[in-house]
């Protein structure tokens, strides 16, 4: 038996609407992944920070490490911030370790505010570069995300820098 045009073959059909749908269910499989956020949905790009302070703890958790530092205010409170960073394996890559975040080490950290206004329990922020005593300066973003293209990302090929160089005015 032979199978000619216009003639019926069992399961055609059937074969063809299954191909459709799993094309369309895979076109609409997200390209990013599962549950990543942009930098847009958390961090606000037009509140740049600068922090003065003491490390006071570091989460090497993922999808991002967590650097915490207490600023001391100029009436002796403390504040607190805790400052996103991106994912521990690409801290470790760019020389961001256990021993170079120790507890107790002054740093200046520049990056960008969260959206929420207030700071309770702490402040919290998206870390773009973090700077110790030495002068080392080192970038502890997230590439990727949708943070502003402002120099500090060492794969964005140089971009503006929004970012404050000091506190002090």
């Amino acid at each position: 038996m032979t199978v000619t045009e216009g003639s019926k073959v069992p399961g055609l059909r059937a074969l063809r609407l299954l191909t459709t749908l799993f094309t369309v269910c895979i076109l609409l499989i997200p390209v990013n992944g599962y549950g990543h956020h942009a930098f847009s949905s958390e961090f606000d790009a037009d509140r740049p920070f600068l922090v003065r302070g003491t490390i006071v703890k570091v989460e090497w958790i993922n999808p991002h490490s967590w650097v915490h530092v207490d600023v001391i205010r100029e009436d002796g409170t403390v504040e607190p911030w805790m400052m996103e960073g991106g994912t521990p394996n690409t801290l470790l890559r760019s020389g961001l370790n256990r021993r170079v975040l120790k507890i107790g080490t002054a740093v200046i950290v520049r990056g960008y505010q969260s959206k929420d206004p207030d700071c309770e329990p702490k402040c919290r922020g998206s870390g773009r570069d973090i700077t110790f005593a030495d002068g080392r300066r080192i970038f502890m973003g997230s590439s990727g995300t949708g943070a502003p293209a402002d120099g500090t990302d060492p794969i964005e090929g140089g971009g503006k820098k929004s970012q404050p160089e000091s506190d002090e005015d």
